[in-house]
């Protein structure tokens, strides 16, 4: 094992947060919590039950962490087939209901009780704590609330629980944002992190002086920050060049594991909570890889009382961090997410995921907005094009001549990526049509069209 690094000042005040403890005493905790899990799964799970009896799963024998490779992963499609089978709880017990954002298929509905609320809220003020938060602080959220979307529910309850303070502005719509900044005074935004280079653009145009306003930290969500070797990546640079003054902190979850990984003030991989899940990082052979190698991300959910998960395929790559963190937190982290496994594309002999396009066209400056669509040709590998909207500058400084920004486009992705997608250019509100669709919480930007894709 490597010798702990030297304590920061912090660690002593969370002597008894598991966080800080050591990768032994987190491990025996974590499988006394899975044991409870497994437990509870065989008392109240149909869905589990079922897969035990058919396994001949002996959950006795379950005791280690190790041993969860003998059981079965849980796939998405179960939990679109068998929904209601999932439920532990009687339907009076259940206080909120949410829906997954559909990402990989349809929708999932998932239901929180009381208890499964008060996890949400608490694991939301630890990831908090993480960035840097504490009471005193003014968080202006810029993510939906409704529509059934678990995490601005999440993030409200956690600023809740902490004793700070929350602005629901919502998101888009730079010219509300900024008037609340202005009225209210924020130290901290949280939202998608592109879209903070649409506010620093709106600032830009209309002479707001966004240097000095009152934030002083951005929690990006559902968007990469970093690389894997947690440098900033493009979008991240970018935002950073632009705007020294804040502090910058990547998230990761997800609906169905009901648990954030958030950076500390160090950057270096966001942090598990050890109390709430449980993660296995699994290679192509299904069996899980060493850690610091890549692989898909695979949890085990700890305190849920409605719909627990055991051994669930979250479709994300990412690899494992498991020496000690500069902030003196033990617990192990998470890198960047590289991309969706069901997502990876290989053209012209090239892997890529989603992620590393979007880096390129993030950081265009002529590029108001854009969809990457992705199908199969007839000889079976894949055809990118990549849909874009230039910006009105943009446009009037191509005039008849818009090829030419075409071919600078596609010799950033070949500077970057090594290779070039085909690339289209339409009027930005045909693209934000296709980015904004009706019933979406979240902006769309890759569109699979690929049979074999779509039938996993």
């Amino acid at each position: 094992m490597k010798q702990p690094t030297q304590n920061h000042p912090s660690q002593a005040a969370h002597t008894d947060d598991i966080e800080y403890q050591s990768p032994e005493q987190i491990k025996a905790f974590q499988e006394q919590k899975l044991h409870d899990a497994l437990v509870y799964l065989q008392q109240h799970s149909r869905y589990y039950q079922r897969m035990f009896d058919k396994y001949e799963v002996n959950i006795d024998r379950i005791q280690h962490i190790e041993d969860l490779v003998t059981l079965p992963f849980t796939e998405k499609k179960d939990l679109q087939l068998f929904n209601d089978d999932f439920l532990c709880c009687p339907k009076d017990k259940i206080i909120d209901y949410i829906t997954t954002s559909g990402t990989l298929g349809d929708p999932v509905t998932f239901a929180c009780t009381e208890k499964d609320l008060q996890r949400l809220a608490y694991n939301e003020k630890k990831s908090f704590e993480c960035a840097g938060l504490h009471p005193g602080n003014i968080l202006q959220l810029m993510t939906t609330i409704d529509k059934r979307f678990m995490a601005g529910l999440a993030y409200f309850l956690g600023i809740r629980e902490m004793g700070a303070s929350i602005i629901r502005v919502g998101n888009g719509i730079p010219e509300l944002q900024w008037d609340t900044i202005r009225r209210i005074k924020p130290d901290t935004i949280m939202c998608v992190p592109s879209f903070i280079l649409r506010l620093i653009q709106y600032a830009e145009d209309h002479g707001i002086d966004y240097r000095a306003s009152s934030v002083r930290r951005i929690i990006g969500i559902g968007e990469g920050l970093r690389e894997q070797d947690f440098s900033l990546n493009l979008l991240g640079r970018k935002i950073h060049e632009k705007w020294p003054e804040v502090q910058l902190f990547a998230t990761y979850s997800s609906t169905e594991m009901g648990a954030t990984f958030s950076e500390c003030e160090f950057g270096q991989g966001g942090h598990v909570h050890p109390e709430l899940i449980i993660v296995e990082i699994i290679g192509e052979d299904n069996l899980p890889v060493a850690d610091g190698e890549v692989g898909e991300v695979v949890v085990t959910t700890l305190g849920v009382e409605g719909m627990p998960l055991l051994r669930f395929r979250t479709g994300d790559v990412c690899a494992k961090v498991t020496e000690q963190c500069r902030c003196g937190r033990w617990s192990y982290r998470l890198t960047p997410l590289v991309g969706r496994k069901n997502n990876m594309i290989k053209l012209k002999g090239t892997t890529l995921y989603p992620p590393a396009i979007n880096d390129v066209l993030d950081n265009t400056d002529f590029i108001e907005n854009y969809c990457i669509f992705v199908s199969e040709t007839d000889s079976g590998t894949d055809r990118v094009v990549v849909k874009v909207g230039l910006t009105a500058a943009a446009l009037e400084q191509a005039g008849d001549h818009p090829q030419l920004l075409v071919k600078r486009l596609k010799d950033r992705f070949r500077a970057r990526l090594r290779v070039a997608p085909e690339v289209e250019i339409l009027p930005a509100a045909d693209i934000q049509k296709i980015n904004f669709p009706a019933k979406s919480r979240k902006p769309v930007k890759f569109i699979d069209l690929r049979k074999r894709q779509n039938e996993k």
